[in-house]
């Protein structure tokens, strides 16, 4: 069995298939979407609507598209946080960076991040406190 990905909020299930489906919407702007995310951890490949491209280096809100919650992070900032329940039914947090085109993934598990992944994630450690002498471990 594959991880499943759930709303922090409603706990409806994000994935089908294949893919992470959320709803986005460039901050400042109008133009909104789906977004469809890989569900593997480091894999940054995205997929969207033609009409609706994802510009490198904007923000974007991310929602629920079930409920409509916003997803991005209140306490990270410019980080967003879904759920991933894995196949032995351990649940996680997922956060990734809210900046089209930054590689950034953390999971985390209670208070302990478990991986930081992607060329990015140094540039939140700060929200994570990991000393250097630990980041061997990850």
């Amino acid at each position: 069995m594959a991880s499943e990905y759930l709303c922090k909020v409603c706990r409806g299930h994000l994935n089908v298939k294949t893919s992470i489906i959320l709803a986005a919407q460039k901050v400042n702007s109008s133009k909104r979407g789906l977004v469809y995310l890989n569900p593997e951890i480091g894999n940054y490949t995205i997929t969207t609507h033609p009409t609706f491209q994802i510009t490198e280096g904007e923000e974007y809100i991310y929602t629920c598209p079930i409920c409509a919650a916003q997803l991005n992070s209140r306490k990270y900032y410019h980080l967003v946080r879904i759920i991933m329940i894995d196949e032995d039914k351990k649940e996680y947090n997922i956060y990734f960076s809210d900046i089209a085109g930054e590689k950034c993934t953390y999971k985390i598990r209670g208070s302990r991040l478990e991986m930081a992944q992607g060329p990015d994630a140094q540039r939140y450690d700060r929200y994570f406190e990991v000393p250097e002498e630990d980041r061997k471990y990850l």
